[in-house]
């Protein structure tokens, strides 16, 4: 029946529907579903979805395009038109109908969700989703999965292909994860869906369906790889010549910095890349750009970030304040290497947005006098670190203190 009265008027005057749909086909889609597909004049979606509803569809399938179009030019451009486009389970959870919400107001949408592939899994193993970490995997690099791996964790994986659940049960077992439980859930919904259950460095599951979700329940050994929940990571967990900020002046800067979720920071003279890779650790949204003229440096802080679960951390190879050209405009800026350069500091303090944050930090006489000399034209704050560790003299301990630390912090006005 047509929808009735100012709600049902409301969805009539939507031009775009989104369908989700699982792997039961038609079998799943109700009977709303169902009539915005038959009433469609264009529907989009993959071959397999297309498939599904030709039996009553009326009009024009359109395949998505390869490579994926992302600006949905396609369907942007038939505005107007009654236009139907199906998704795999909900269209919000990692799909399609997040990419059409940034082109299309949700005024002009009506959408109809299936139970997502991460809402099935949960459902088939009694696992509460507001107690686990979920992630996709589709796609991106499975290093993302690394800041999840947490003594007695239990996540749920999206993955791209039948290949992923090996390549994630190795990477485990590289990092000493070995022992844990990993679960293949194949093609949840439908006829063919299977389940099967296999320690990570014991992985032999062969003819693994594409369409799957990996289920992993944590289980860790002393020298597993675990990246600590605050910030000021141990120095070992990163790959370094000895250019990076230290523990404790690291956690004491990454607090200076106050990162706030979607921001950009600018990490100059990045050395190890250890203040940007903590800085996009501090949230998934986070973006980094780290600048490092030494070319042997910069290929390290690509490892390093890819090490720690944030690979999106974007190496610029080049000398500030040169290098800094072109670049997004960040919200943040540390400065640990290089900053007595001619030039660096001003371009830093210029291309910093209102509201922005800056801090530098320095261990020589010629940078620490820079900061006396912006501190006291621009204020801000001044901070001396000192850093003693306990050290073996002779048959003894003694304190042994590292180079102080100045530290300058300012918000641009």
């Amino acid at each position: 029946m047509p929808a009735e009265g100012p709600r049902g008027a409301e969805l009539n005057s939507r031009w775009l529907t989104i369908v989700g749909i699982g792997e039961d086909g038609l079998a799943g889609l109700g009977d709303e579903a169902k009539q915005r597909i038959a009433e469609a004049e264009f529907i989009f979606g993959g071959k397999r979805h297309l498939a599904l509803v030709a039996s009553f569809a009326n009009g024009k399938p359109c395949p998505w395009p390869v490579p994926f179009d992302a600006g949905m030019s396609d369907v942007l451009a038939l505005a107007g038109s009654k236009v139907c486009v199906l998704a795999s389970g909900d269209p919000f959870f990692h799909g399609v109908g997040a990419t059409l919400a940034r082109k299309v107001k949700p005024q002009a949408m009506h959408v109809i969700p299936a139970p997502s592939a991460i809402s099935l899994a949960a459902a088939r193993l009694g696992w509460a989703l507001q107690d686990i970490e979920t992630i996709s995997l589709h796609g991106r690099p499975l290093d993302l999965i690394r800041p999840l791996l947490q003594p007695n964790a239990r996540i749920l994986a999206l993955t791209s292909d039948a290949e992923a659940p090996a390549a994630i049960a190795r990477l485990l077992t590289e990092l000493d994860f070995g022992a844990s439980r990993l679960t293949v859930l194949e093609a949840l919904g439908g006829p063919k869906e299977a389940q099967r259950t296999v320690r990570a460095d014991a992985f032999d599951l062969e003819n693994i369906n594409p369409l799957n979700v990996l289920a992993i329940e944590i289980d860790s050994n002393p020298q597993a790889r675990v990246l600590p929940l605050t910030v000021g990571l141990a120095d070992h967990l990163f790959d370094h010549d000895g250019q990076i900020t230290k523990r404790e002046i690291r956690a004491i800067t990454l607090s200076a910095l106050a990162p706030r979720r979607g921001e950009l920071l600018w990490d100059i003279g990045a050395g190890s890349g250890s203040i940007g890779i903590e800085w996009m650790l501090a949230h998934p949204l986070m973006r980094t750009i780290a600048i490092e003229a030494d070319p042997i440096r910069a290929a390290r802080i690509g490892r390093n970030a890819a090490a720690c679960g944030v690979p999106g951390l974007v190496v610029v190879e080049g000398s500030a304040p040169k290098a800094l050209a072109g670049l997004d405009t960040p919200d943040a800026i540390f400065i640990g290497g290089g900053g007595s350069d001619t030039g660096v500091l001003k371009a830093a303090i210029k291309a910093l947005r209102s509201g922005g944050r800056l801090v530098a930090n320095a261990v020589t006489l010629e940078m620490e006098a820079l900061l006396l000399a912006q501190h006291t034209k621009l204020g801000g704050d001044l901070t001396r670190i000192n850093i003693s560790r306990a050290s073996p003299v002779g048959s003894m301990q003694a304190w042994r203190p590292a180079m102080p630390v100045t530290q300058w912090s300012w918000v641009k006005p």
